[in-house]
This record gives structure tokens, sequence and C-alpha cells, in this order.
């Protein structure tokens, strides 16, 4: 049987998704909790990696099922052996021709950013940080210029290993929350900014490269107009440099609803 799970994980004590030798990824941490459940060894196969310190709402994988269990015994079976920063949130039998990946036809990430005078605390690895006003407007037409189909090559990283730059961004939403925050003897407004991102594919670290982008039209060092320049002149030392990781999650895959696979997980909703 060929089953697959919908998994969340606050990715800051992680070196990604992907298994590395030193045991300390999400993907490590969850075959070995199903390794455990099943006692047998179990592999699995996920729609999308996440680099060190990224956050999931909903990382979808498949295995194939070495023993017999209700879909509910994946879920808490598993979720007994695993650390408390990770758990499966629902598990579901697919036909053998689902793949986790190759089935997904576009990815979905938000990236949470906190403007305010003052260092998150609470929230530390959990959100992105600036300190200056953002310019909402300025952002916004800057991003609507990655709309479409174009060669991602000024926001990819060198360990790259995509087979092609080309990329189609479907959607970009730039959204603010204010928040009632107290006497900082400060100017700044307070408040939460929430950018999501839907493409079919997305390139290493091409989110964090465009945040980055995007945060220096907000802070007004660099045009509106600046992100096209960015785009066509196809090369990295062009942009502006990599913003963290901290406010990035993936929010997962988006597959034929012929599939009947759940698009969100109650995690989504505790997010700005």
């Amino acid at each position: 049987m060929r089953v697959a799970l919908g998994v969340s994980y606050n990715g800051q004590a992680y070196q990604g998704w992907q298994s590395q030798p030193s045991g300390q990824t999400v993907q490590d941490r969850l075959e070995a909790a199903l390794s455990r459940f099943a006692t047998q060894p179990v592999h699995t196969l996920c729609a999308g990696r996440t680099d060190a310190g990224v956050h999931g709402l909903m990382q979808v994988v498949h295995f194939d099922a070495p023993v017999q269990r209700s879909m509910a015994s994946w879920v808490r079976g598993s979720n007994a052996f695993l650390p408390p920063d990770i758990a499966v949130q629902w598990a579901q039998a697919v036909p053998d021709g689902f793949h986790a990946r190759a089935s997904a036809t576009a990815r979905r990430y938000a990236y949470v950013l906190l403007q305010s005078p003052v260092r998150p605390s609470v929230e530390a690895g959990r959100v992105g940080w600036v300190f200056q006003a953002l310019d909402g407007e300025a952002m916004r037409a800057a991003a609507a210029q990655l709309l479409g189909e174009h060669d991602f090559t000024s926001f990819r990283a060198a360990a790259c290993q995509a087979l092609s730059p080309i990329k189609t961004m479907q959607r970009i939403d730039i959204t603010q929350r204010a928040m009632q925050a107290g006497q900082t003897g400060m100017a700044i407004p307070v408040c939460y900014w929430r950018f999501e991102f839907e493409a079919n594919a997305f390139l290493h670290h091409m989110i964090r490269n465009i945040m980055g982008c995007l945060v220096a039209v907000g802070r007004g060092s660099r045009s509106a107009s600046w992100m096209g320049e960015v785009l066509q002149a196809r090369s990295r030392q062009v942009a502006a440099p990599t913003f963290a990781p901290d406010g990035l999650y993936f929010l997962g895959p988006v597959y034929d609803p012929a599939w009947g696979l759940p698009e969100r997980t109650p995690a989504f909703d505790w997010l700005p």
C-alpha cells in the first residue's frame, strides 16, 4: 500500500529536509519514527526539500508501507516516536501512481516578516525581521514583474541542482497586519508582513533571494523597476543578499483534486 503523509515541522533545529550523514534532518527523524512504528525500514520521498531553518506547514511525503496499518495508526504511531517539533498531520492511502513530487502541479511558500524597531524574541527563528518601515505598494509593483514564466538565474543559489532556471511564478501576494505595540520611543509602526508565493517549482534559495530584493525595494534603497533589471540580468551578482531563512514556511504542494488529498492543515491558521 502506498501512503501519503502531511507533515509539519519547525525547522530551527534541523539541517534542512534531506537526509544527511549527521542524521539531524527532518527526513532522518521522520523515517526513524516510521521505521520504529512499522518495525521495518521505511523510506520516504517528499514534495519539496527545505533548507536549514526553514519550516514546513504541510510537507507531503509518500512511501510504500511494509506493513498493514490504518491511516489513523500511521498518524498516532509515527507521532509517538517523533520529537515535539515534527508532527504528522494526516495520512491517506493513495494509488501506486501517486508521487509526492512528480504529481504536484505547483508549490506554495509563505514568508512572515516582522517590521519592528525591536528584534523578535518569542518569534525568534519563526519570523524574519526588519527595523525600517516598508512600502507595500512598491514591493507589490516589484513582485508583479516576477509573475509568469522567466529565467530566474538571478535568484538561484550557486549550489542549485535544478536542470533549468526557467520557472513559472503563478502568484505573489503581499499583505500587512498591523499590531498593537507598546511604547518603543520610535516612530516605526509595528506590523507583520506576509508574502505568499506559488510557482510550478522553485530553485534553491529562490524565495530567500527574492525576499532580499523585495525588502531592498520596500526600504526605498532600490526602485520597484530594479526588480525587472535583476530578473533580466540573469546574474546572481546583481541581486540583493540572501535573506534569512527564519520566516520561510513551505505551505505545501498543489495536487489535482482527483487525488483527494488535504489542501491545508490546522497549522496554517496560526501564521500572521
